[in-house]
């Protein structure tokens, strides 16, 4: 670089921190939000075989399915740039299969922080890694275990003071960071567009979430709005897989 220029790289970091801490200072000023038991009465209770909620239950075998295909990928022969970050949230992906199903075996707040916690893994390591590939893959070992700490922490939070603000500001944060990055900065590989294709379907799956009991009816008990969310959510994460199986570095960008 000549003596003197400016590096266009250099303040990459700034937007992405700003809406992290604008995102986090928006969150702490509304009061404290409790989590309502009204959340684990679900519509579709039907047991079979002995298992409880058992489409709410077994329905996360799906998250197990592209876990597993993920991580198999990130750590074979194949694997993507920043590996171990897409590991992560594959690992993060797999832990929800068990951390779901147990909580929906017997729906109380004991069990939703087992729910919870394999979530915010997944969410924060997607975090760092699509920050990392838009402004610098280097900064990706620097964040990735203090972000899943922080979102660990959230868990943590919400447990000890039954106040849901900064978990909500795990799951919000990511869902404002992609689209803003996209917009900001220039692709460095290709089919980046799954990563919206993902973020579209998660926003489904949380519709999905709030219209249990309407979908439940709609389909004449069949499925409840819980069931399809689990496998929406899990198809989510299959198109991250598969922008990953797909995509190719782009030329002309560091």
């Amino acid at each position: 670089m000549v003596q003197g220029q400016t590096n266009p790289y250099a303040f990459r970091w700034v937007v992405p921190a700003a809406i992290v801490l604008l995102t986090l200072g928006g969150v702490l000023t509304v009061d404290p939000i409790s989590q309502s038991l009204d959340y684990h009465i679900l519509a579709d209770a039907r047991s079979w075989l002995g298992v409880p909620n058992v489409l709410n239950v077994i329905s996360n075998v799906a998250f197990l399915y592209v876990g597993v295909v993920g991580l198999n990928f990130c750590l074979g022969p194949d694997k993507p740039a920043l590996h171990a970050t897409w590991a992560g949230f594959f690992f993060g992906v797999v832990l929800v299969c068990f951390g779901s199903a147990y909580y929906h075996w017997r729906p109380d707040n004991a069990a939703l922080v087992w729910d919870r916690l394999p979530m915010t893994v997944a969410f924060m390591a997607l975090s760092v890694a699509v920050i990392a590939e838009h402004i610098g893959e280097s900064l990706s070992r620097y964040l990735i275990v203090p972000a899943v700490t922080i979102g660990i922490a959230t868990v943590l939070w919400w447990q000890h003071t039954d106040d849901l603000r900064l978990y909500i500001w795990v799951q919000a944060t990511p869902l404002m960071l992609v689209p803003l990055l996209f917009v900001l900065y220039p692709a460095r590989y290709s089919h980046r567009r799954y990563l919206l294709y993902a973020l579209g379907l998660y926003l489904v799956a949380k519709i999905f979430e709030l219209y249990d009991r309407e979908l439940y009816r709609l389909t004449l008990d069949t499925v409840s709005g819980h069931t399809l969310k689990h496998l929406v959510a899990a198809l989510s994460t299959y198109l991250i897989y598969r922008m990953l199986r797909r995509r190719s570095r782009l030329a002309g960008l560091p």
